[in-house]
C-alpha cells in the first residue's frame, strides 16, 4: 500500500489492511456487510488509483451500509481465486463471511449504483 491514495484509505477513513488469512477471517466474522478492496499492482494497473477514489464515494452514496477494508498483497491472489473475481482492481461484497458478489475493474458510476444493490440484495435471498 505504497501510493498516497491507498494510504489515505487507512489514515483518513481508518479502513484496515487485511494482510493475512487470520486478519481476513476476523474482519469477516464481524456482523454486517463488508466491501473488500483488492487494489492489485498500483504500478501496473492505473485503474487501481481510480478505484481508491471511487470506493469512499460509493461508501458515502450507500450511507455506510457496508464497511470497507483493503486486501494486502499476501492474501490477494488466494481471495481472487476463491471468489473467482480475478481481475483487479475489484470490490468484493460479503454479508459476514458469506461472499455475495464482486465488481472487477472500473465501471461507470451508474453501473455501480445498479449492481451494488443487486449484490447486497443477495443477503435477503440466502
Amino acid at each position: 500500500m505504497s501510493h498516497p491514495l491507498l494510504t489515505r484509505l487507512t489514515t483518513e477513513f481508518g479502513w484496515p489492511v487485511l494482510e493475512a488469512q487470520d486478519h481476513l477471517a476476523a474482519h469477516l466474522a464481524r456482523p454486517g456487510l463488508h466491501c473488500l478492496f483488492i487494489p492489485g499492482d498500483v504500478r501496473r494497473n492505473l485503474e487501481t488509483l481510480d478505484a481508491a477514489v471511487i470506493l469512499p464515494e460509493l461508501s458515502q452514496a450507500f450511507q455506510g451500509r457496508f464497511d470497507c477494508a483493503l486486501v494486502g498483497d499476501a492474501i490477494e491472489a488466494g481471495l481472487r481465486e476463491a471468489t473467482r473475481v480475478l481481475k483487479t482492481p475489484s470490490f468484493l461484497f460479503y454479508d459476514g463471511d458469506q461472499f455475495l458478489g464482486g465488481i472487477a475493474k472500473i465501471r461507470d458510476w451508474d453501473d455501480y449504483l445498479a449492481r451494488i444493490p443487486q449484490i447486497l440484495a443477495a443477503t435477503t435471498e440466502a
